[in-house]
């Protein structure tokens, strides 16, 4: 692959972070793959991997050209730093942990992948209920925004419905093919 921004999306409590956090370990120092940081306007949380970010740091970040990407998600901006695009235009692959919704409104464009994360609506429900981060009905808004978003165009799929090894196996291998 040429230099391309990766984007990795799923469902909450798909297993994103994980199945990120698998493949980039897999793939140790692979120095063509660089895994991009979220700025997220929220505190970080127990199993969360982001960068904590106030609105107002993200509003002067957006104001003057620093973000790359940027969405909002569940009542909270999400960002990716503009210093990213210099590896995608020196040829490498930038994975980002991004948002469905975000990814759907964006024009194709060669250097622009989607890898779709999977998982069985019952895992997925499981899922969320164990980390503990939403209330119940919080959740069953989750899950029924699940439903409405899925015919996203991957160009890739992990399912993560069985150990973690093997979908970060299957993503490290996407990324090194």
């Amino acid at each position: 692959m040429s230099g391309a921004w990766i984007f990795v999306c799923g469902p909450s409590g798909s297993g994103k972070d994980s199945v990120i956090a698998s493949a980039q370990k897999m793939l140790g120092k692979n120095q063509n793959v660089v895994f991009a940081r979220r700025m997220v306007t929220r505190a970080v949380q127990f199993g969360s991997d982001h960068d904590p970010l106030t609105e107002p740091a993200f509003m002067a970040l957006l104001q003057v050209g620093e973000l790359a990407w940027h969405w909002q998600a569940h009542g909270y901006h999400y960002a990716i730093s503009q210093r990213y695009a210099a590896d995608v235009k020196a040829g490498r692959l930038v994975v980002v942990n991004g948002s469905r919704a975000h990814v759907q409104a964006l024009p194709a464009s060669p250097n622009l992948r989607v890898v779709k994360i999977s998982c069985d609506t019952h895992r997925l429900a499981a899922r969320l209920a164990q980390r503990g981060r939403d209330s119940s009905a919080a959740v069953a808004q989750r899950l029924a925004r699940n439903e409405q978003l899925t015919e996203l165009h991957a160009d890739y799929e992990v399912a993560n419905n069985a150990d973690l090894a093997t979908a970060g196996q299957s993503l490290a291998n996407y990324l090194s093919g």
